[in-house]
């Protein structure tokens, strides 16, 4: 998701300076391995990467309060309008940084994290762009890692190529593959589940979700 720069942001965010870790403002070494510490509550980390403007993550975070929250974000005028939404709920499980999700090995200690969503995230159609996909097997790898021995990672997109190519990835590197659908809002499918702004707008025009779940053995 990209948005017309608003310079306004940079000063407007600092509200939220609390639980918004803004880029350059923080070193991912301070962090790494001390998240449960960032948090009023000792809790399960579920980590949103690609967080956009927040809608699941706070959803989420509303309806789960023994969990915290975290969502990654490289853009920092978009966690803004995630950080409003936070803010006017009063949440105290939910935090967002501003980081590149490539160096996420830089973000936390191996087993630290509970559980992955990918949500509608960047398909990058173009072949010789495979490996930015977030579910390309170099960056399952560094999932697999990063999370606790009985961890997982939560997927969703419309885009059904990238679906096709994700489900190869996952049993190449050996994960455990479960709870898929190709249709997430028929009838019968939809589970407790929470709809980030893409979704809404378009299973709104009738465009099929795609998910899984996805475990590391």
């Amino acid at each position: 998701m990209r948005l017309r720069r608003r310079p306004w942001i940079a000063d407007a965010i600092l509200e939220f300076k609390d639980f918004v870790f803004l880029k350059d403002a923080f070193e991912p070494a301070t962090l790494k391995g001390k998240w449960s510490e960032l948090f009023p509550t000792k809790a399960p980390l579920y980590v949103e990467l690609g967080t956009g403007k927040g809608r699941f993550i706070n959803q989420a975070a509303l309806k789960h309060p023994e969990i915290n929250f975290l969502g990654i974000e490289l853009q920092q005028d978009i966690i803004y309008y995630a950080a409003q939404k936070t803010a006017a709920a009063n949440l105290k499980n939910v935090r967002f940084a501003v980081f590149d999700i490539n160096s996420i090995e830089d973000l936390f200690a191996a087993g630290e994290v509970k559980r992955f969503y990918i949500n509608f995230c960047d398909p990058w159609p173009k072949k010789r762009h495979a490996k930015r996909r977030l579910t390309h097997i170099s960056f399952l790898e560094k999932y697999r890692k990063l999370l606790s021995p009985d961890g997982e990672l939560f997927f969703k997109t419309d885009n059904r190529p990238l679906f096709d190519f994700s489900l190869e990835q996952f049993a190449e590197a050996g994960c455990k593959i479960k709870a898929v659908t190709y249709d997430l809002h028929a009838e019968g499918c939809l589970r407790e589940d929470f709809m980030t702004e893409y979704e809404e707008k378009f299973s709104g025009f009738g465009e099929k979700i795609n998910r899984c779940e996805v475990t590391f053995p």
